[in-house]
């Protein structure tokens, strides 16, 4: 069995699978059902369907690649691979953020819950980039 070279990593890895499970629960349990009821066309239907499963299906990839980097020997070369996804989640946030702020700043509490997730992911993706390879060690 191969041994966790980066616990930030593994750690923001089972978060992020655990958030995009929660967030396709969640999409379904809530704005998704009440869509179906709308009058939107089903053209309309479809693009936030999709929209919505598509930050699922990032979070699930992103995860994925996280855990798989999380027992990576060689940290250096995995690296850039956790700051493009944290410059990805804080893109998300920011998208998030100005919209909120444009459309219904009285909402503003609607996006709490994702900027305390976003913003522990990136935290842990920085910290694991700091992890340094042991040099003249094997691992």
């Amino acid at each position: 069995m191969k041994k966790i070279k980066n616990y930030f990593y593994l750690i923001a890895g089972i978060l992020s699978v655990l958030f995009a499970f929660t967030h396709a629960m969640n999409g379904q349990l809530t704005l998704l059902s009440e869509i179906d009821q709308t009058s939107l066309e089903s053209g309309t239907k479809t693009i936030i369907r999709y929209v919505w499963h598509i930050i699922t299906a990032e979070n699930l990839i992103f995860g994925v690649a996280l855990i798989f980097m999380a027992f990576y020997r060689e940290r250096e070369k995995v690296r850039i691979v956790a700051w493009l996804i944290a410059v990805v989640l804080l893109t998300r946030w920011f998208v998030i953020l100005i919209f909120t702020l444009m459309r219904d700043s009285a909402s503003l509490q609607g996006v709490i819950a994702d900027t305390i997730a976003i913003l522990l992911l990136v935290v842990l993706l920085l910290l694991g980039a700091r992890v340094k390879d042991r040099v003249g060690k094997t691992v």
